[in-house]
């Protein structure tokens, strides 16, 4: 029975390895877009070609996932960024590289990240009993939180001490070892039928129907893609927020993110210490209300506010957390495994694709009324979605029973 966490040991410290040194690089890449360009409209399209690829071919990915050996999906999406990456490298040695050569970039592993992501999630229940869910994602939480938290210090830190090549060289390196990890443990494959390729879209379907099935399931995965639409522009505006609403430097903007980052880690430490007896719809929608509630309060800060600024990045980095593994916690137990990797898949790209259409309008809506608007207007709106989630009856009793 504690074999489970041995597996879970490895295979989570090689993703640790990657998660870190791809916040690295990501963070360094924030720094140079917002150095270069100080433009909301250039944070967000370099947000739009990191999700695109995803949003595109995530829910054919999932059929797939479903389909293949999960471990074996992970090794070679890993790889496959690790390559991408390693060619922008050597663009920047040469002094090639350009800014479509990021996007590019942000692209090819978003397409990675297509299949690993929902993969690593699938695999979660096919490793840890049921009843552990909950209290492994938030474990996974902590782990997240921690290379969130020293990421960007790394990162702000390094691209000022190295050329930008030998950073994007870590996260090569982080990839690596994460595939390497996964050559020393064994992860499980659910039993399924033996389906053929022209299946594909019957198997798509099928996902759709897990959730659609269950009203309660399908409420929550509408709440939370609402409220994805107005966090994710709002998440890109943190660097610029700092910059120029509060004045403030390079380490003010990784200082922010590393505590979103520790707000995660202790939200994550709450959810990973024991398997709690509460609902997790509950909790869920009560985080709707305190993210939005900080992004209002943020907005409403003076430009001399930027404690109180930080104070308040450190409690959405724990609503953050907590609302992220009551959700996965919710969802694996509430989805046969064999259809966990499709219907990831999809909540992943119904989520994306709203926040798309966010981000194209967020770069304009900052740029022309002001970051602080921005941030008062999607506040009140994730406010708004919480509470009705909150009067959903079938939402509310889909966990009632634990």
């Amino acid at each position: 029975m504690e074999n489970w966490k041995k597996v879970f040991a490895i295979v989570w410290t090689g993703q640790f390895l990657s998660l870190l040194s791809s916040t690295i690089v990501n963070f360094a890449v924030i720094i140079w877009i917002s150095l270069e360009t100080e433009s909301a409209e250039m944070l967000a399209w370099a947000a739009i070609a990191g999700i695109l690829p995803q949003a595109l071919i995530g829910p054919v990915s999932g059929v797939f996932i479903d389909r293949w050996n999960r471990k074996r999906v992970m090794m070679l999406a890993d790889s496959f960024i690790a390559f991408c990456t390693f060619i922008l490298a050597v663009l920047f040695w040469l002094g090639f590289a350009q800014m479509w050569h990021i996007f590019i970039l942000l692209g090819l592993r978003s397409v990675g990240s297509a299949f690993h992501m929902p993969a690593m999630q699938a695999s979660v229940p096919l490793i840890a009993p049921k009843e552990q869910l909950t209290r492994v994602a938030g474990i996974n939480q902590i782990i997240n939180s921690v290379g969130n938290i020293a990421g960007p210090a790394l990162g702000a830190l390094l691209i000022t001490l190295w050329d930008m090549e030998y950073v994007l060289l870590l996260d090569v390196a982080g990839a690596l070892l994460a595939v390497t990890s996964l050559f020393f443990v064994y992860i499980p494959n659910p039993e399924r039928k033996n389906e053929k390729a022209e299946n594909v879209f019957k198997d798509l379907k099928e996902g759709i129907m897990v959730v659609l099935r269950n009203r309660g399931l399908s409420w929550v995965f509408a709440f939370s893609i609402l409220v994805t639409l107005f966090l994710m522009p709002v998440s890109v505006l943190f660097p610029l927020m700092t910059l120029q609403h509060f004045e403030g430097n390079t380490f003010q903007m990784g200082l922010i993110k590393v505590l979103w980052g520790a707000g995660a880690l202790i939200g994550g430490a709450i959810m990973g210490a024991k398997i709690y007896k509460i609902n997790k719809v509950i909790l869920v929608n009560f985080m709707y209300l305190l993210i939005g509630a900080t992004f209002l309060l943020s907005g409403l800060l003076p430009s001399d506010g930027f404690t109180f600024f930080a104070i308040l990045t450190s409690l959405g980095g724990i609503s953050g957390a907590v609302y992220s593994s009551a959700f996965t916690g919710l969802v694996q137990s509430n989805v046969e495994p064999i259809a966990l990797g499709r219907v990831f898949s999809m909540f992943f790209t119904v989520s994306l694709i709203p926040s798309m259409i966010g981000l194209i309008g967020i770069g304009f809506f900052a740029d022309s009324l002001g970051l602080t608007t921005t941030f008062i207007s999607c506040g009140t709106v994730i406010v708004i979605i919480g509470i009705i989630a909150f009067l959903t009856p079938s939402a509310m009793k889909l966990d009632s029973k634990e």
